[in-house]
């Protein structure tokens, strides 16, 4: 039984969609696509984000550590409708083309992380917070770190994905 809509045949060769709906930017190219300068504040962190299940981690993240620490951001908006996640600065952080991305300007040079598990781990070490000392309480918060990363995505970002912007309906 296949779970294909009645009647769709997968084509031979996959076509890149071209409109600038959400959707048309739903394909597996990265890179840039157009030039672009992002906006850079005085924070040592400058977050560029949307408020997806991984964008939102890190959001939480950063305001769990304000409780905590003397961490400061600037949050900005990667805007998908405009396909500013293939700009040419954001695509200089992320050469994946994918949110979250962030610039850790307190390093020399400025120090690019991305991927959602990879910030997460980062400014938990950087700030001492998050991370269990012992080593059987690190491995379980390693276990569910990597967790949300690998299992995590087909509850949440995957069905908004395959909900929302995926080409065809496949139920």
């Amino acid at each position: 039984m296949s779970s294909l809509p009645e009647g769709y045949v997968p084509p031979k060769v996959w076509e890149l969609e071209t409109s600038e709906s959400p959707a048309g930017s739903n394909n597996p190219v990265s890179g840039a696509r157009k030039e672009q300068t992002l906006p850079v504040g005085d924070a040592p962190i400058q977050l560029y984000s949307l408020g997806t299940p991984n964008g939102l981690k890190i959001s939480i993240m950063l305001e769990e550590l304000k409780e905590v620490t003397d961490v400061s951001y600037d949050p900005w908006l990667i805007k998908f409708g405009e396909l500013d996640q293939f700009g040419s600065d954001f695509v200089k952080i992320n050469p994946n083309s994918k949110i979250p991305a962030m610039v850790d300007k307190d390093f020399d040079p400025p120090l690019r992380v991305f991927e959602s598990g990879s910030i997460l781990l980062h400014l938990a070490q950087k700030y001492d917070a998050f991370i269990p000392k012992d080593a059987a309480s690190r491995v379980e918060c390693m276990n569910w770190l990597f967790w949300q990363i690998g299992g995590a995505p087909f509850i949440g970002g995957g069905f908004g994905h395959f909900y929302h912007y995926a080409p065809i309906k496949i139920h």
